[in-house]
Order: C-alpha cells, then structure tokens, then sequence
C-alpha cells in the first residue's frame, strides 16, 4: 500500500508543509514574531529619524515652517520612538496606524508634512501587509 500524495511531501522541499502543525504554512524565520515586531519598531524609528532631520529643510526650502509645525513634529517624533519601544504589546500596531493619521492630520500645518504623511502611511501599510503575511 501506498501513502498519498500530501504525507510523502517533503518539508525542506516545500515550506507550506511543517511537520509539527499540520495545516498551518511556515514563514521560514526561526521567530516569526520577533521579525515582525523588528519591522514595526525599525519602520517607526526610521520615520522618527526622517521627521526630525526633516525641520530644517522644510524651514529652509519650504518656506514659512509654525512653531506649532515643529512642535508637531517633535511630538510626532518621540510618539514613534516611545512606540518602537513597545511594538510588543498587542495595541503598539493600532497606535501606529492612529500616528499615521495623525501625521497627515498635521499635514494642515504645513504641505510637507502631508507629503511625508503619505509617504510612511505607505511604508506603514506595506509593513502591515508583511504582518499580516507572516503572522496570518
């Protein structure tokens, strides 16, 4: 007698099959939720770094940049660091999805900033999709 086709599979040959879950599809990280939350925390700390660095241009090339612009943005800023900290916690990714929002909110400050606001809104849904992907 014969096995079927799906118990003579290999699970090195193909990752959908894992051996010790049968019916679930392998990322191929050895942690999947530690690369996941590595993705949340350097996008949100990159997005820190890119609105801060960014004070100055604006100010120099955009024009006329609010105190309350910048205070927008520092505040912004330090909301990213604080959550790339916790992207642990089950709410940090919804958090970030509200800092999203709340930059292109700010992006009635200046035009810039609604520029950066869709541009790491865009970063934040990409990362959110590889989530979703790796994770399920």
């Amino acid at each position: 007698m014969s096995a079927p086709d799906e118990d003579r599979r290999d699970p090195v040959a193909d990752p959908a099959v894992d051996p010790g879950a049968p019916g679930e599809r392998r990322s191929g990280l050895r942690n999947p939720d530690k690369a996941v939350r590595g993705l949340g925390a350097g996008t949100l700390a990159l997005e820190a770094l890119v609105l801060l660095l960014a004070i100055q241009p604006i100010r120099v090339v955009g024009g006329d940049l609010s105190g309350a612009a910048i205070a927008a943005i520092v505040a912004l800023a330090v909301v990213c660091v604080v959550l790339a900290g916790r992207m642990g916690r089950p709410w940090a990714w919804q958090a970030g999805t509200v800092v999203q929002g709340l930059l292109l909110l700010s992006g009635l400050l200046h035009w810039s900033l609604l520029a950066l606001g869709i541009i790491f809104g865009l970063v934040w849904a990409y990362a959110l999709h590889v989530r979703r992907v790796i994770l399920g």
